[in-house]
This record gives C-alpha cells, structure tokens and sequence, in this order.
C-alpha cells in the first residue's frame, strides 16, 4: 500500500490511499501533478552541477572541445582511422573533427543519464524515505536536466559545422532523413534512462554492478561507432555489430546531420525493438525495486 497527501479542488489537503500498481505501470497521471517537482529538480540538478566551480557552466563546452581533441589527433590523426559510415559517405569533404564531436556530443548525453540514473535510490535515499513522490520523477527528472548540457554541446556542434561550411571545409548535404532527429533523441532518452533504471534497481542489492558500469560503459564506448566510421567493420561482423542499440543511433544521428552516411531501416526498427524491451525489462525492475529499498538501502 502506498499513499499520497495532496490539495484536492477544492482548496483542502486530503491523503488517498492505494496499492502498489502493476510493474509495468507508468503513472502519467502522477508525473504530470508533480510537474512543478520536475522542474525544481531540474533546476537544482543543473545548478549544482556546477555549483562552486571556477567555469562554471563553460565546462559544458569545454570537455566535449578537449575529448574531441584528442579523438581528432589519436584516432583520426596518427591512427588515420575512418571516419565513412557507407561507401557513399567516403569522398564526402568533412572534418574529422565535426565527425568526432557529435559522436561525442551524443554518447556523453547518454553516459550522464546513465551514469546518474544508476545510483537514483543510493542518491535520493533520505528524501525518497521521507516524502511521497512518484519515484519515475526522478529518471524523468534526470534525462531531461542533460538536455540542457546537450542543447549547449549541440548548438556549439552547429555554429562550428556552420563556420566550416563557409570555409569551404565541409560540405552540406540536407536530406529527407533530418526529420528523424527528434525521434532518435527520443529513442536515445529512452536508451539512457531504461538501462539506467535497470542498474539502479540492481545496485540497491548489488553494489558490485556500481563498480562494473564505469567499465563496462568504457567497453560500450570503443564497442560503438565512435572513434572510427561503420566501414571500419567487416562486413560479414557488420550484423552482428549493429545489434548494439547505440549503434544505428549514432550513425543515424550523423546521416541526419551530414546528409550521407548509414541508414538502415532493418538495423533501426531492430535498435527500437531492443530499446522497448530494455525499457519495459528496466520499468519493471524500477517498480518493483522503489516498493522496497528503503529497507535494503
């Protein structure tokens, strides 16, 4: 049984009384009345973040700059790796460096809300004990506070992409496939936040698995088209390669915004597929968890 005190229509605190709903249940009903929880946190998440640091929010620019760097001169420089998702992407005139940094642009929005996500009921442990909130506040919460490091990675992303397309560093090619692009962050918010929700449930019991993701998040990393382009991959391991969720994301994501690349509906349908399962596999495990950690915490 859990229950909930709120301000009813007509001006008066009243508490209802309810049973644990099914594992599979998603309260929208409740998210929306929690709204303004949402953005308090948000605002707090982001606040803190760079709270009693020297740069402050610059630092949201700066490690993606300094990661891209070095990918640029290690993977594309001395290891002259390519950076083609498809034979028709291969003579395509575009800068390493704009091919690395919306790699990492992408993969570093999804490691973070990933990364936080996992530890929610470790974090959150004190006020999650004490007030009652639907607990999916805080995986919402948590996707939709990076989206403000990513909309500030991104937009530097554009204006550098611009600048280079001017200086006849790189060509634009704008294709049907760019109306793709809120859906596949769509679907990369959904990524991040249900394998999240999968380790959070699991590091309440087994704090073993809080060690492991960093690692294993690493292996995730090199694992997916990131530092080097799809042609890379032997064709006949291309298969099983892009059974890999992030795979068809990123590569998408690069199709949409340097007009050639790799798409494949087959692949994609198929990353959305694995996505779903994660996500109902990770809601499950998320409610059934937040019913009990507070005794196992």
């Amino acid at each position: 049984m859990k229950y909930n005190i709120h301000m009813n229509s007509s001006g008066k605190w009243e508490k209802v009384i309810r049973p644990h709903g099914r594992l599979l249940q998603v309260d929208l009903k409740g998210l929306w009345a929690y709204r303004d929880l949402v953005l308090m946190l948000i605002k707090r998440d982001f606040v803190t973040q760079y709270k009693q640091t020297i740069l402050g929010p610059a630092w949201a620019v700066i490690k993606p700059l300094l990661t891209t760097l070095v990918f640029t001169v290690f993977f594309g420089g001395l290891a002259k790796l390519t950076t083609a998702d498809a034979a028709s992407a291969a003579d395509l005139v575009l800068p390493g460096f704009l091919f690395y940094m919306l790699g990492t642009v992408v993969w570093d929005y999804f490691a973070a809300v990933v990364s936080e996500t996992s530890t929610l009921f470790i974090d959150n442990q004190q006020i999650m004990g004490k007030v009652y909130f639907p607990r999916l506040v805080m995986p919402v919460t948590i996707a939709l506070s990076k989206l403000i490091s990513f909309v500030i990675q991104f937009a530097l992303f554009i204006a550098i992409y611009v600048v280079c397309a001017f200086a006849g560093l790189a060509e634009v090619h704008l294709s049907w496939t760019v109306i793709l692009f809120p859906v596949l962050m769509l679907e990369l918010m959904l990524l991040a936040a249900s394998f999240g929700m999968l380790i959070s449930a699991l590091t309440v019991k087994y704090r073993d698995m809080q060690m492991m993701l960093g690692f294993f998040m690493q292996l995730w990393r090199y694992g997916s088209p990131l530092a080097y382009g799809l042609l890379l991959i032997p064709e006949t391991w291309r298969t099983v390669y892009l059974l890999n969720p992030f795979a068809p994301v990123v590569t998408a994501m690069r199709c949409v915004m340097f007009g050639e690349g790799f798409f494949d509906w087959r692949f994609y349908a198929l990353s959305w597929v694995t996505v779903c399962a994660l996500a109902l596999i990770g809601l499950a495990a998320f409610n059934k968890t937040e019913r009990t950690f507070i005794d196992t915490v």
